[in-house]
């Protein structure tokens, strides 16, 4: 292996500060980032009814509400309305059958519901 002389290192530099120029820039834009961008406009939910259909043939359903229910080791929020025996007075969608165990409950590799289920929300602007 051959050593490098400092001016082909010295070369090696320049070219890529000349370079730099074309490197990606901030979303941010010029904004400094000590500056504070102003905050998104809040979401907003379809009404009751209005799930948007799934596009793929195993997407899990979009949430069509905020997902505010708590989910913790002590409790499933998600499954006040959504549990098979409750959904239809609740006129909720049941939880898949692939999801529960022989006694009916969540199966533990299903529990955390929105890893996979995100809110079906309408915002102001996509990102690009």
């Amino acid at each position: 292996m051959k050593h490098v002389t400092p001016a082909a290192l010295g070369l090696l530099l320049i070219s890529g500060l000349v370079w730099a120029g074309d490197l990606p820039q901030s979303l941010r834009g010029a904004t400094p980032v000590s500056d504070s961008a102003p905050p998104p406009e809040m979401a907003e939910y379809p009404d009751k009814g209005k799930a948007l259909p799934r596009s793929l043939a195993h997407q899990p359903p979009l949430i069509p509400h905020k997902p505010t229910y708590p989910i913790t080791t002590a409790r499933n929020g998600c499954t006040g309305c959504h549990d098979p025996k409750r959904a239809k007075m609740m006129k909720a969608t049941p939880t898949h059958s692939s999801h529960l165990d022989e006694e009916g409950g969540l199966k533990n590799t299903y529990y955390l519901c929105k890893q996979c289920h995100v809110p079906q929300q309408t915002v102001a602007e996509a990102a690009e």
